[in-house]
């Protein structure tokens, strides 16, 4: 028994099963591991149900972002099933693929719209996307720390690692500014810096 409520269950029941063949990039990993992650996180750090739940569902979110009439889908399959505030926070916290009028952004535009749009999303919004980084950086450290071809891990990360890097230094300091006293930003700032030492070690060798 996980202690968890009923709706957190049927949460991480319809991410396993939306998630079922799907696994981490360059890996044989499941990638189902990463909803009940997140749900730990949050969890851990005291969040409410809702931002538990669009932790949860935040990869079916981006899924069904993509799909044709993205809005009735997320609607009917997430909205409907688990609330509007819930389906608002995963939103908030994703990346968008195309503008209001449907113009498609490149990778670095998807990046700057996402990290001005956390000035305007809830605390909740901002509270998940800090921890999905946390659970991505945490990873990858733990990935790199346990292999001796740091190469391998680092060109299954989108952008490669100069990217990376840069996109969770971004977050971090966004998200100071806009919640300087979030606990969880001491953490991630930790997993962060550790990844550029790492970096920083691979690149002299």
């Amino acid at each position: 028994m996980n202690g968890y409520s009923d709706r957190i269950n049927h949460a991480l029941a319809f991410a396993a099963k939306h998630h079922d063949q799907q696994v981490r990039r360059g890996t044989r990993a499941p990638y189902a591991t990463q909803p009940a992650n997140l749900a730990v996180i949050l969890t851990r750090y005291a969040c409410d149900e809702d931002t538990v739940v669009a932790g949860i569902l935040l990869d079916v979110v981006k899924d069904y972002s993509r799909a044709p009439h993205n809005t009735d889908v997320l609607q009917n399959r997430i909205g409907e099933k688990f609330g509007a505030l819930v389906l608002d926070i995963a939103l908030s916290a994703s990346e968008r693929r195309s503008t209001e009028d449907g113009i498609e952004l490149s990778a670095e535009e998807r990046r700057n719209e996402w990290l001005d749009r956390l000035g305007r999303a809830s605390a909740e919004g901002r509270m998940l996307a800090a921890a999905e980084a946390l659970h991505g950086a945490g990873t990858l450290l733990a990935d790199l720390r346990r292999t001796v071809d740091a190469s391998s891990v680092w060109t299954r990360v989108p952008g490669g690692r100069e990217k990376a890097l840069e996109t969770y230094r971004r977050l971090c300091d966004r998200l100071s500014e806009l919640d300087p006293h979030a606990s969880i930003l001491d953490e991630l700032r930790t997993i962060v810096n550790a990844l550029a030492s790492i970096a920083l070690t691979d690149q002299r060798a």
